[in-house]
């Protein structure tokens, strides 16, 4: 196995903006770091148990990719734009809206976000599975890969906080653009 294009794969598809990064940036920025870690464990279990799930079901899972994918297309875009709505009419000042981030919301977005789903289903079988078959090297990659998850959401709440001032200044500015950004992410599943 090639381990640098591993790696460059999981840093690109784990650090660069999707959904989850996106929730968490608007979080970090609306309610501070503390209710983004929240939701950052949340993302971090749900995307080990999804590359789990992946490497156990996934010669099952290549039989029925195109409807999966197609599924996925649908309900991610329709959350993604339902996340949008909230982030886009956030107000950190608003206890309810307070109660959007959580555990529970960051595990499950995970299992509604193409993004992760797609490179769930592919960095097993691609770089995984051709080189190693045992279950301690699958255990090991999983863990692997579900650690540069974590560190890349770890990432994202850390420049939220570093940067908490200035995008508070710029509140409304900034969840418009948080909101086009989630929005573009939904349009672009379908490209």
């Amino acid at each position: 196995m090639d381990i640098a294009s591993f790696f460059i794969y999981c840093m690109i598809a784990t650090f660069t903006p999707g959904p989850t990064n996106i929730v968490i940036l608007s979080t970090v920025h609306n309610f501070g770091a503390k209710k983004a870690m929240k939701y950052t464990y949340g993302a971090t279990i749900g995307f080990g148990l999804l590359l789990f799930i992946s490497a156990m079901l996934n010669t099952v899972l290549i039989t029925f990719i195109p409807k999966i994918i197609i599924v996925m297309q649908i309900i991610g875009s329709i959350y993604m734009l339902y996340l949008s709505y909230l982030i886009y009419n956030m107000n950190a000042s608003n206890p309810a809206a307070n109660e959007t981030a959580t555990f529970l919301s960051g595990f499950l977005m995970q299992f509604l976000n193409p993004k992760v789903v797609l490179f769930t289903l592919t960095v097993i079988p691609t770089f995984i599975m051709p080189n190693y078959s045992s279950s301690t090297a699958m255990t090991i990659s999983i863990i692997a890969i579900t650690i540069i998850g974590f560190l890349a959401f770890i990432t994202w709440v850390l420049c939220g906080a570093i940067f908490k001032a200035l995008l508070q200044k710029h509140n409304k500015t900034v969840n418009v653009l948080m909101a086009l950004s989630l929005v573009f992410a939904a349009i672009m599943i379908w490209m």
